[in-house]
């Protein structure tokens, strides 16, 4: 047989046991091969949970295992929208997003197939919050945090989750808008409002507002086109030949503005650069946000708190509690999974979570369980039931309750010869699986 013969005919006539085996084999032979396989075996159940453990794992891979575990997570994500699911998808979606945005911005590299992962999961993102809308209110606070306090990436298209904002959720970005635009002087934010004022005037469909948008821009002939299309989509034609018309052939360019010198700032960010921590960093976000420079000063400063929470939990920690100060739990809660802060912060930052991102806690939950089972000691076991009781809730409101059951079946065969635990789980009133019996010995 040629070394380049389709394989693909014989291989149809083999049985799917016979090929299991064969790939099976191949795989303990090419560790790329079996990654590959494990990742797609993790995500293909459309384990919701299972996504959130691929996610907690995949910041201590390197970039190629990263972009490859957050690839699994999107194809579950579109393979449950695509079918769908009826499990709220969102919570994993948002994750996703900013889980990629930060990992882009600490490595700096807007560009390659992470980027476009980006992309694919704000995509998803919208997707998910079309099928099962959040509150409105609270998806407007994450686009305007992004927008106005983000990296700058991603660049959200307003349109893509007009649905699920609605009216209370526009509202909410008009307004705040509406009040940076009405602050004085040039600058990231102001130049933010003015894209997102652009974007509402098309959501709303509020033609005039876009034209008089489209017109104060500096004249070029993209723009001019655009107010063109405008007019002509709402029927206006007469206006749309007339603005043709009178279409502006040269370009002007905005004056640029010298920022002003920031003594208090400057200083507080040289006492933050000589010793980064929770009070400096308070010192400085006083000084930035009275200054109006607060988002370029905080992204460099939290820049330096990421690298210092690599080298170790303490400093883990530190970052941690910096951005629980901040009003950011949701960046606590990523810096606390991405840098291995202490299992003690993590438990409670996951208690906190709990009741709004069921999904996100519960590996935590079920690792705080395995510690207090591998105690071995009637208050731990004990605890441990109260935590599996936990578990079933999370479970619940995650509306993945066939994952509580499989789980639990295999923690009670993994530990059944333990009869306090199992009495304790008893006692909470968790029903156990049919098959587990009273075991001969207690331990």
């Amino acid at each position: 047989m040629s070394p380049h013969s389709d394989l693909r005919p014989y291989l149809r006539t083999l049985d799917a046991e016979t090929l299991a085996d064969l790939l099976h084999a191949q795989a303990e032979r090419d560790p790329e091969l079996r990654h590959s396989l494990e990742l797609r075996a993790a995500t293909q159940s459309g384990d919701v949970s299972e996504a959130h453990r691929l996610l907690d794992t995949a910041v201590t891979d390197g970039n190629v295992e990263y972009t490859a575990k957050i690839g699994a997570v999107l194809d579950t994500l579109q393979r449950m929208l695509d079918a769908g699911s009826r499990a709220d998808l969102a919570p994993l979606a948002r994750r996703t997003v900013d889980d990629i945005s930060e990992v882009l911005e600490q490595s700096g590299d807007h560009a390659g197939d992470l980027a476009d992962r980006l992309d694919r999961a704000v995509e998803l993102y919208a997707r998910a919050c079309a099928a099962r809308p959040p509150d409105p209110e609270k998806l407007a606070d994450w686009i305007l945090e992004v927008e106005f306090d983000g990296p700058g990436r991603p660049v959200i298209d307003l349109a893509e989750f007009a649905t699920a904002l609605g009216e209370p959720g526009l509202k909410r970005i008009k307004s705040t808008v509406d009040d940076v635009l009405a602050a004085n002087g040039p600058g990231h934010r102001r130049d933010v409002a003015e894209r997102l004022r652009e974007q509402l005037a098309e959501v709303l469909g509020d033609v005039d507002e876009l034209v008089a948008i489209l017109s104060a821009k500096p004249p070029r002939v993209d723009v001019s086109l655009k107010i063109v299309r405008v007019l002509r989509a709402a029927g206006r034609h007469s206006e749309a030949i007339a603005h043709a018309a009178r279409a502006l052939t040269h370009d002007k360019q905005p004056p640029s503005v010298s920022p002003e010198p920031e003594s208090e700032t400057s200083r507080r960010r040289k006492d933050f650069d000589a010793e980064p921590g929770r009070e400096t960093f308070a010192a400085l976000r006083e000084a930035a946000t009275k200054d109006g420079k607060w988002t370029v000063q905080r992204r460099e400063a939290l820049a330096r708190l990421r690298e210092r929470a690599a080298e170790g939990t303490e400093q883990a920690d530190e970052l941690v509690r910096v951005l629980l100060d901040d009003g950011r739990p949701d960046e606590a809660w990523r810096a606390c999974v991405r840098f291995g802060a202490s299992p003690e912060l993590r438990l409670e930052l996951a208690e906190q979570r709990a009741a709004e991102h069921p999904a996100e806690t519960i590996p935590v939950f079920r690792e705080h369980v395995d510690e207090l089972i591998e105690r071995k000691d009637p208050q731990a076991y004990q605890e441990a039931a109260r935590r599996l009781k936990l578990l079933r809730t999370l479970h619940k409101r995650a509306e993945t309750p066939d994952e509580f059951t499989a789980y639990l079946a295999a923690l009670v065969e993994n530990h059944r010869r333990k009869t306090r635990l199992i009495t304790e789980i008893r006692t909470a009133r968790i029903a156990l699986p049919k098959a587990v019996t009273s075991p001969r010995s207690p331990r």
